[in-house]
């Protein structure tokens, strides 16, 4: 069975009811970063939750992009809505196999810090519906270590790729 989500604009980041914003200095260079990104295997490697990324739309990805991420609990369809190539993407789910939420959307944005170094900054916000609302605190303290494990997460594999390329 899936699920509607509401779509949302990018003034969403700023006025959810619920959110979540994590951000890890990363060695490596924006570039580099939206490489990792746009690469559907590499998902699976940092974010733990995620078992399969296939983007369903071709490349070159931008505004419009579609994409399915199947995790370990459920399985997403997600819309982009703002692609800035090396700096910047946001998504929303249009539909999901569990009802998380009545909206839900991402926001990756990338600051350059130059020296081959960069801030990623993780924003995830949400409108709950009933069901979180039932399980508030609860599901809220969930997210907020998903995320922030996340954006660790990511720093390692960054780290880990960097030595494995030095190895080289």
């Amino acid at each position: 069975m899936k699920f509607k989500y509401r779509p949302v604009d990018i003034d969403f980041f700023e006025r959810a009811p619920v959110r979540f914003v994590n951000q890890v200095e990363l060695d490596a260079s924006p570039t580099d970063v939206f490489t990792i990104f746009e690469d559907a295997e590499a998902w699976a490697e940092w974010l733990e939750i995620i078992v399969n990324l296939q983007w369903t739309s071709p490349k070159p990805h931008g505004v419009g992009t579609t994409r399915t991420v199947k995790g370990k609990f459920l399985t997403v369809n997600e819309y982009f809505f703002v692609w800035e190539q090396n700096k910047r993407f946001a998504f929303y789910f249009t539909e999901a196999s569990l009802p998380l939420a009545q909206a839900f959307a991402e926001d990756f944005r990338l600051e350059d810090l130059g020296n081959n170094r960069c801030k990623f900054i993780y924003t995830v916000c949400l409108e709950p519906n009933l069901l979180m609302g039932l399980g508030g605190p609860f599901i809220r303290k969930y997210y907020e270590e998903l995320f922030h494990k996340a954006t660790q997460n990511l720093a390692k594999y960054v780290r880990d790729k960097n030595a494995k390329n030095n190895c080289v």
